[in-house]
Formats: C-alpha cells, structure tokens, sequence
C-alpha cells in the first residue's frame, strides 16, 4: 500500500500496545489476517490494519463474540462497508455509556440507602440486578435495532408510492382524541413521527419486547414532542386488565409469535368491547426479487429462518384473525421499490434474519461485484412490495 508503513508481528503488537499473542490469536480466527507475508515467512501488518484492530477491540469491549466479530468484519476494506459499521460502533459505544450512567445512578442510591439505614433496601437491590441485566443484554438488542433501520432506509429512499408506509398506515388507524392505545413491538417509534396533533390528545402505551428498541423509542417521540406512556415485555402475556384499549396496534410483529393464537386471545382480552385490532404483514410475493437475487448467486441463501408469511401474511391472515374477532377487514398500500444504488440492497441482505452471512462472509466482494453488474446491466432493480393491514374488530 502506497505511503503505508510494514510492520512485522512484533512491530505492529508493540505499536498498538497489546500483546503478540493476542496479534497471533486474531490471526488464527481469521478476524484480523496480515496482509501481507514475506518470502521468508514472515507476517506483516500495515497503518490500515490499525483500523482493523480498532473495531475488533471496540467491538469486543462491548460484548460482541468471536464469532459476530468475525461477521461483523467480513469487508473491512470497502468504504461504505466500513462507514456504516463505524457508524454502528458510536452508536453502540454511547447507548452503553447511557446505560452504565444509569448503573452508576442505581449504585449511588443503593449504597446512599444502605449508609442512612444501615440495611439493605431489597427492593432497590433488585432495581439494580434489572438494571445490569439490560446493560449486558445492550449490544444484542442494538444490533436488532441498527437492522431494523438498515430495512427500513431502503424503504424509505426507494419507494416508488409518495404515501409512504408509515404515514399510509397512520390514516387508516382514524385516532380520536379520547382513544387509548397499545402499540405491540413498536420498534423505534416511527409511526408516530408525522402523526397530526389531535394524537397528542390520545393515551399512548409503546411496547417492545427489546429494551434497546424502546430506548430508540422513547429518544425518538421526545425529539418529535409524542408523550407516551412505554412498557418493555412480551406481547404472549400483555400486563394489562381486561377492556384497557380501545386500539391495539402490531405493525409486521405478528409473524414473530410462539404463539400466536395465545397472542391474538391476549389482545382481545384488553381490547374495549368495541375496540379493534390493526395489524399489518406482507404476502409471499413481498421482496421477491431480492431472494431471487441472492439465490442467483447462491442457492444455499435464505434471508429467513422461516417464512413469516405462512405464520401470518395477506394470505392467512384474515381467517386467522376470524377466530377471535367479530369482523375482519383488508387494506393494501400499492408500493414497489425502484432501487438505483447497490449499497443500500447490500445492507439491506446483510441486515436479514437468514444465513446470509454463512455463505457471504468470505466471498462479499465477490457479492458485491455480482450484484454491481447486475445493476449496471438493468440500470435499477425493480422489487416488488406487497404489503397491507388488517383491521379486525372485536
């Protein structure tokens, strides 16, 4: 590499002030390879393998393993790729300073207790236990945040219908001003971004079985002026009396249940006697060009573990949702993605919940480059998105 400085093992673990066995140890996982060795054996490093070592250590303080390192670092020399991941890495370094303030916080309180009464306050002691436990669970449930952005951009930027998905659904929701309402897995929020006033008037619960999901959340609705009420737990028991609601909202989260029959007798339960259920999904026909991309390249490649349209999609939906509800309705949002850029597609596929990284963890760029000629031979990938709601009553 032009003006780059070479580094033999010692060299380069001295520089960066960590130890040769560690150097040699990463070089045996496959996370940090010299990039170059001498005729006579001899393992050199460069200033850009520095970069290198930087996000492995980062990303090992903050819990990740291995293995997710190894993931996390399967193209470290393209641009983009390493944007976004720097880009990740701040994200995560200040949520989990956020997190351990709050640690802090608890500890000072618990020993302050503790010194005024001489005994131990259980009820803050387990404040305590709860708080450690959602900081070692931090990681895990940002990185399920950082995908979910990673979907929805491509979304965002590439749709071809100017009523976006979230604005779409947001009118057919007819908020009154006295309603009470229950969103389930409410991810970051962005339902309510562009909603009008009159919804500030309503009662709104937030709900996501992630901690760090609603954390993006409740960060998300103060910057938008939303007050809201949020809750962290999962959606097969719901804390609520019976009859709380008068709306209970899932938004591309039903296909997630164990079970979704004890899921959609939950949300009946604290559903008023007149209230409703909207609940959105796609059909198997949603995004098929992109599976079809990636089978093209590799037909081992699935981008999900399961089909969550055969758990619950526009196919079954309805006749699933007639077992507890009175009447059950269809709307679509007509959408398709005009996608002129490979970067945001790449992401998009690398985001998913399948066994892609399997099988592109050694061969991105050679990925890369399939999907790059791919696109300047058709000049844009046109994918199809169908996609709709629900709207059951009780």
């Amino acid at each position: 590499m032009s003006g780059s400085m070479i580094y033999t093992s010692g060299e380069f673990a001295k520089k960066a002030n960590v130890s040769i066995r560690t150097i040699r140890f990463y070089d045996q996982q496959g996370i940090l390879k010299p990039t170059h060795i001498s005729d006579s054996g001899y393992r050199l490093y460069t200033d850009a393998d520095f970069a290198k070592l930087q996000k492995i250590l980062t990303l090992k303080y903050l819990g990740f393993s291995l293995d997710e390192i190894k993931d996390i670092t399967i193209n470290d020399e393209d641009y983009d790729y390493v944007r976004s991941s720097l880009r990740l890495q701040l994200e995560l370094v200040k949520k989990k300073l956020e997190s351990l303030q709050v640690v802090e916080k608890s500890l000072v309180e618990t020993e302050r207790l503790y010194a005024s009464k001489q005994e131990i306050d259980w009820k803050q002691m387990l404040h305590l236990i709860h708080m450690i436990n959602m900081e070692k669970s931090l990681v895990e449930q940002y990185k399920d945040s950082s995908n979910l952005r990673v979907r929805s951009n491509l979304h965002d930027h590439y749709a071809k219908n100017p009523k976006r998905w979230f604005a779409w659904m947001y009118e057919q929701l007819s908020i009154l001003p006295t309603d009470h309402i229950l969103e389930l897995g409410c991810g970051n929020g962005a339902l309510w971004k562009n909603a009008t006033d009159q919804r500030q008037h309503c009662h709104l619960v937030l709900s996501d079985i992630s901690a760090g999901m609603l954390q993006d959340a409740k960060d998300n609705l103060s910057q938008w002026n939303v007050p809201a009420q949020f809750a962290c737990f999962d959606f097969h028991q719901i804390p609520f009396p019976d009859e709380s609601f008068d709306k209970v909202i899932a938004n591309h989260v039903l296909f997630y249940a164990k079970d979704l029959e004890k899921v959609l007798q939950e949300i009946h339960r604290v559903l008023k006697p007149s209230g409703v259920l909207y609940c959105s999904t796609y059909s198997q026909n949603h995004m098929k060009e992109i599976s079809a991309l990636v089978k093209e390249f590799d037909y081992h490649i699935v981008l999900s573990e399961v089909a969550l349209y055969d758990v619950f999609g526009l196919e079954n939906g309805a006749e699933l949702l007639q077992k507890e509800f009175a009447s059950v309705t269809k709307m679509i949002h007509p959408d398709g993605l005009l996608v002129t850029d490979a970067n945001p597609l790449l992401d998009y596929i690398m985001s998913c919940h399948g066994n892609q990284r399997e099988y592109l963890n050694h061969r991105y760029s050679e990925f890369k480059e399939f999907v790059n000629n791919k696109l300047q031979k058709k000049g844009a990938f046109r994918i199809t998105k169908e996609a709709g709601m629900f709207c059951a009553r009780k």
